[in-house]
């Protein structure tokens, strides 16, 4: 049974980090897919960070470019996301993600942002102004 708990969010002031951890069971995240989505009140859920383990080929959304950091610990199973400089529109509900789809062209492969088999339970994210 694949399981993803996250943990590590909380309240901060604009401009504060946080670093969200998700521990994997049942599932290796060595050579795969894992990423990081949120998903704020009425709004659909977005794919921001994703990385690509077999060789930490990593992916972001616009909105997190230069702030957010995804990593991975193969050793622990584990998948990091470091937050830097974050904005109240960072408010969210985070969710850790486990096989991703890969997508693969002209020798260069990545993971995509779209979706993916398996889902955390999330760890809400607060950054006030």
């Amino acid at each position: 049974q694949v399981q993803l708990v996250e943990s590590g969010g909380d309240s901060v002031q604009a401009g504060g980090s946080l670093t969200l951890s998700c521990a994997v069971s049942g599932f290796a995240i060595s050579r795969n897919c894992m990423g990081w989505f949120r998903q704020a009140p009425g709004k659909e859920r977005e794919g921001i960070a994703t990385i690509y383990t077999y060789d930490e080929t990593t992916d972001y959304a616009d909105s997190v470019k230069g702030r957010f950091t995804i990593s991975q610990d193969n050793a622990k199973n584990t998948v990091y996301l470091r937050m830097n400089s974050l904005k109240p529109e960072d408010t969210a509900m985070y969710y850790c993600a486990a096989g991703v789809t890969l997508d693969c062209r002209g020798g260069r492969c990545y993971c995509r942002r779209d979706g993916a088999n398996y889902w955390g339970q999330g760890t809400q994210v607060t950054v006030s102004s």
